[in-house]
C-alpha cells in the first residue's frame, strides 16, 4: 500500500505563491484550519489529528512541507527528514533567533486562499515542532485567528537557552496588538521534560503574551509510548483518555471558538 494511501479521504492540490509550490490535502467543511506537521512529515498520527478537527465540523488543510506524505513516523525517517531540511535551509530557520521562516509567506498566503474559500470568522493555525512556532508568525494575516504552538522547537541551539523564538519582532509585535484589539490569544502546548522547548523559550512567549497565552503543561506519565520521549502532545504521545486527550480536545474547541464553527 502506498504511503498516501493514508490521506485517500483527502483531495490534494498544488498551492504556489511568490514561486514556492507545496502540495496541499483538504477534508471536510466549515471555515478552515491550517495544520502543519511536525517532523519527519505528515505522518499518520498527524493526519489522525486533522480527521478529528474535520470531524468537528471545520476544513482542514495539510500541507506537505517536508518528508513524504503518509509515511509512518521512525527514528530513521525523522534523522532522514531533518537532514534533507537542513539542505534545503533557505525555505526554513533553523538557528537565528527571533527570525521567521521564509516558508511562513506561503502558509500567510495559504491561509487567505482557505479563508476566502471557507468563510467563517478566520482561519486557526496549528504547528507542530519544527512548525510549531509558524502559527504565531503567521498573525501577520488578519485572517489568522486561531494560532496553536504545539511543542514549538525551533530555533534549535544556543538560542532555545537564549528564549529564541521563530517570529520577529515586528511579528509579536502585530500579534501583541491583533490580541488586545480583536479579543484574540493562543494556545501553547509542551511536555515539561522536553528539551527541544525549554522553560527560557516558555517563559519568553509568557513575558510577551501575558494572559494572551494559554500554556499547556504536560508531565511525562501523560505520554503514550513512542520511540522517542516525550514530545509530540497532539500526535505521538497523544493517549486516548487522561491530560493530552483533553489537550487534543480543548485546541479543537478553540478553533472552533474562534473561527466559528
Amino acid at each position: 500500500m502506498g504511503y498516501e494511501a493514508a490521506l485517500k479521504d483527502y483531495a490534494r492540490f498544488d498551492f504556489t505563491h511568490d514561486g514556492r509550490t507545496f502540495p496541499v490535502w483538504t477534508r471536510g467543511s466549515g471555515p478552515a484550519v491550517i495544520v502543519m506537521h511536525e517532523m519527519p512529515g505528515l505522518h499518520p498520527q498527524v493526519i489522525r489529528f486533522a480527521d478529528r478537527v474535520a470531524a468537528a465540523g471545520m476544513t482542514v488543510y495539510c500541507p506537505s512541507l517536508f518528508g513524504k506524505p503518509g509515511k509512518p513516523a521512525s527514528r530513521g525517517y525523522a534523522l532522514q527528514s531533518m537532514l534533507g531540511v537542513i539542505c534545503v535551509r533557505r525555505e526554513f530557520t533553523i538557528w537565528a533567533k527571533d527570525k521567521s521562516s521564509p516558508v511562513v509567506d506561503w502558509l500567510r498566503a495559504l491561509a487567505r486562499k482557505a479563508h476566502a474559500d471557507c468563510g467563517g470568522k478566520g482561519v486557526g493555525a496549528v504547528g507542530m515542532c519544527f512548525t510549531g512556532g509558524f502559527a504565531l508568525a503567521m498573525m501577520t494575516e488578519p485572517s489568522v485567528v486561531a494560532p496553536v504552538l504545539s511543542q514549538p522547537s525551533m530555533p534549535a541551539g544556543a538560542a532555545k537557552d537564549k528564549g529564541g523564538i521563530d517570529a520577529t519582532e515586528a511579528e509579536i509585535a502585530c500579534a501583541r496588538r491583533r490580541f488586545a484589539e480583536e479579543d484574540l490569544s493562543m494556545i501553547g502546548l509542551r511536555f515539561k521534560s522536553d528539551k527541544l522547548v525549554g522553560d527560557a523559550r516558555w517563559e519568553r512567549y509568557r513575558r510577551e503574551f501575558g494572559d494572551r497565552f494559554e500554556a499547556i503543561e504536560l508531565e511525562d506519565e501523560d505520554a503514550a509510548p513512542s520511540f522517542i520521549p516525550p514530545h509530540s502532545v497532539l500526535t505521538l504521545h497523544l493517549k486516548e483518555d487522561g491530560p493530552t486527550k483533553a489537550a487534543e480536545q480543548r485546541v479543537i474547541q478553540f478553533f472552533r471558538e474562534r473561527t466559528g464553527a
